[in-house]
């Protein structure tokens, strides 16, 4: 696998169509890099806590702010950033190999995540240490 960096997590802009009756966003296409096998989303969770917290070996990601905001941390051994994200129409590619962490929810946030596979526990790195071997190769 290619070695991946921050500068491989991108923000994807989620085509919308805003007439008098709202706005329609859809992800068809060449939208996102990856065929989606799996969609989940988190809801309720308390502003103090924090999700995520692994990397994936193999598994591409794109997380949308359907509701709300929360903020995305990520690491790639070497370099750290932080996106913000609270618009429904832009979310945050994460690529294999970066690790995450989200933060930071607002009350009534909801966070959708499309995935490039279905869930396989063998795929994550759960441990910042194992991580981190992981990334020397």
């Amino acid at each position: 696998m290619k070695e991946t960096t921050i500068d491989d997590t991108t923000l994807i802009n989620i085509p919308k169509v805003h007439d008098e009756r709202g706005v329609l966003a859809a992800i068809e296409g060449d939208v996102i890099p990856f065929k989606i096998e799996r969609v989940y989303y988190l809801y309720d969770v308390p502003s103090d806590a924090y999700r995520g917290g692994h990397a994936h070996k193999e598994l591409f990601q794109l997380l949308i702010p359907l509701s709300g905001s929360f903020d995305v941390h990520l690491k790639d051994g070497h370099h750290e950033k932080t996106i913000s994200l609270n618009k429904p129409n832009k979310g945050v590619l994460i690529v294999p190999g970066i690790w995450r962490e989200i933060d930071n929810f607002s009350s009534g946030s909801v966070c959708l995540v499309l995935a490039s596979a279905k869930f396989n526990e063998v795929d994550y790195i759960r441990a910042f240490n194992d991580f981190l071997l992981f990334k020397k190769g």
